[in-house]
């Protein structure tokens, strides 16, 4: 299916591995331009030479810690920069942060600044080109609105969905839509390294709490951020959408 999206601008953040890699790679192959945005360059230049041979060609590699002052700055003026303006944004870069013994009040600052304050500054740095060109995607990387244990992460991700519901409505006029993805347990460094570093881990979560009864690839998720960058999901919009294989589905017994 060709999504009609060749020769459009993307910005994708925390794209140096796992599901932003993923969603650049998807874009790539639709002939999007891109610019990839991450901490490691070295990481990112691995990934800029994978997109290299695909249909967007040579992206731009934006290195920025978007947690950090200055970092959204850094990021929306070079991706500008590199690509003449932005129609396609994906909000990805972000993490979890289960919480430690003690935690202080700078912690739970951190996992704000990344999980929500720099998706909302980034978005709204580049909400004038989408305007402009009365047409625009903005697609925000969330998660889960609950969780078992207490996590950082999970009330600005809750914060994040709100937010974007909000400008979805504010925006669509202007030909923009704002959808949100909450991927569940996708093959990813952090998943297989840092919360489930073990095969039984892995395989132990899944048959107890996927109804699939196993973790989703990059792709999978990268598949419907490329189908909600085009202009076929145009009506879509203050959407969010779950890439889980089920584990968060409801329980109508």
């Amino acid at each position: 299916m060709d999504l009609a999206i060749d020769g459009k601008r993307a910005l994708v953040t925390g794209a140096s591995s796992g599901i932003g890699r993923g969603i650049a790679h998807a874009l790539a192959a639709e002939g999007v331009r891109l610019a990839i945005c991450g901490r490691d360059p070295t990481r990112l230049g691995l990934v800029a030479a994978e997109l290299r041979g695909l249909r967007g060609g040579e992206p731009a590699v934006v290195a920025a810690d978007l947690g950090r002052p200055g970092g959204v700055e850094t990021a929306a003026t070079a991706a500008r920069a590199a690509l003449g303006g932005i129609d396609i944004l994906v909000n990805n870069a972000g993490g979890s942060r289960p919480l430690p013994q003690g935690a202080s009040e700078e912690f739970w600052d951190e996992a704000f600044a990344l999980n929500f304050t720099a998706a909302r500054r980034l978005t709204e740095a580049l909400l004038p080109d989408m305007r402009q060109g009365r047409w625009g995607r903005v697609i925000n990387i969330t998660g889960a609105i609950a969780q078992k244990t207490v996590n950082a992460a999970t009330p600005a991700k809750v914060a994040l969905l709100s937010w974007s519901r909000a400008l979805a409505g504010e925006v669509a006029r202007d030909g923009i839509t704002v959808n949100c993805i909450a991927p569940g347990r996708i093959n990813s460094a952090q998943i297989l390294e840092r919360l489930y570093p073990t095969d039984e881990a892995r395989q132990r979560f899944a048959a107890e709490n996927i109804p699939m009864g196993r973790f989703g690839e990059p792709s999978e998720l990268a598949a419907l951020a490329a189908f909600l960058a085009s202009p076929l999901a145009g009506y879509i919009t203050a959407a969010s959408i779950p890439v889980d294989g089920g584990m968060y589905r409801l329980d109508l017994r």
